[in-house]
């Protein structure tokens, strides 16, 4: 059997393969309330449907005012709960594992798709950062104090709870894409002088500071990634042997896999986004002997094949590709040549053999 369609098990939880959906940020919140609604269920339906191992949801807030957007979802309240429950419950009914990705956007929160901040008086909100450092196009953040801190970490911890009371399998901590957790790694955008800030021991302290709570407010079962971005593509920001010395930390306090991405803390840099540009990051991390999965266009079935066969991920992440074609992993399984019994259809039901 071609290695993408071997089962893969973390803790209690096993995959029925190794094609996962990536956390891919809908908008489609339309009463700004953070609530996931029927878009949320067809969406997350149709990717486990079509024979995804793994449907990741999108970025979603810990706090009212750590979304991105005002259309983002949240799961800081029981209705928000209640809702995510119907979108596992489907999920779950078609064969696939439930997971949330949990973030604080910070100096990214209030803004709009396109990137710019959203005017207070249009529902925008007060940001916040490790420093006063601000992204182009958007309001400068207030510095977060400790309590600050303390509260976020708390929020993280309180949000992964109601996850696993609505039912889903694995917990993403979003510490990529230059939102909070990121703006704490990267020295491109933390210039504090406290236990935070200098040291890459005291840039990770935020991150693992947040490894710790969520793992103790979830059952010893539930699965735990951290999406991390291995390289800012400038100069003096993360490297890819940074992120591959911080996956150790957190793996130490319970993280079980990494989700290895790139960039989005500065605009205006440049990106080669060819074909699997981001796999050999993916790589050297998992030299320092954690679980990765790999991100970043990959595009055909071959393709993700040889990155787990060459030993560079455990698992792939596909966003635009499942956005094209949600039953990729379907064709996947028929190109390589394996066959699964997880095909939708009637003949699920029994109605015919």
């Amino acid at each position: 059997m071609a290695m993408l369609f071997e089962p893969l098990t973390l803790r209690e939880t096993t995959f029925r393969n190794r094609l996962w959906v990536s956390p891919m940020c809908q908008f489609m919140c339309n009463d700004f309330d953070g609530m996931p609604g029927s878009w949320h269920i067809m969406n997350a339906g149709s990717y486990a449907a079509g024979g995804a191992g793994l449907v990741m949801m999108e970025s979603t807030g810990v706090s009212a005012d750590g979304r991105i957007t005002i259309r983002c979802p949240g799961i800081w309240n029981d209705e928000q709960q209640g809702a995510w429950a119907t979108v596992v419950d489907l999920v779950h009914q078609l064969g696939a594992v439930a997971g949330i990705q949990l973030n604080h956007a910070g100096r990214k929160a209030s803004g709009y798709a396109n990137g710019t901040s959203l005017a207070i008086e249009d529902g925008g909100w007060e940001t916040m950062g490790p420093t006063a450092n601000k992204v182009d196009g958007m309001r400068v953040p207030r510095v977060m104090d400790q309590t600050d801190i303390d509260r976020v970490v708390k929020d993280f911890g309180i949000a992964a709870a109601r996850s696993v009371k609505a039912g889903f399998d694995v917990i993403e901590l979003h510490a990529a894409h230059g939102y909070l957790i990121h703006q704490f790694l990267s020295p491109l955008s933390n210039e504090r002088t406290d236990e935070y800030g200098g040291s890459l021991e005291n840039r990770a302290r935020f991150l693992l500071d947040i490894v710790r709570e969520v793992r103790s407010n979830v059952p010893e079962s539930t699965v735990l990634f951290v999406r991390l971005s291995a390289s800012d593509w400038a100069e003096g920001g993360v490297t890819p042997e940074d992120i591959a010395v911080v996956s150790t930390w957190a793996e130490k306090l319970g993280a079980d896999l990494f989700d290895i991405s790139s960039g989005g803390l500065i605009k205006n840099v440049f990106i080669s986004s060819t074909p699997g540009y981001q796999v050999g990051f993916s790589e050297t991390v998992k030299r320092e002997g954690v679980k990765t999965a790999a991100v970043g266009k990959i595009l055909d079935p071959q393709q993700a094949e040889d990155i787990l066969q060459e030993g560079k991920a455990d698992a792939v992440f596909l966003g635009r590709k499942l956005i094209n074609d949600p039953h990729f992993p379907l064709r996947a399984a028929h190109e390589l040549g394996v066959e699964v019994d997880y095909t939708p259809g009637p003949h699920r039901m029994g109605y015919w053999d």
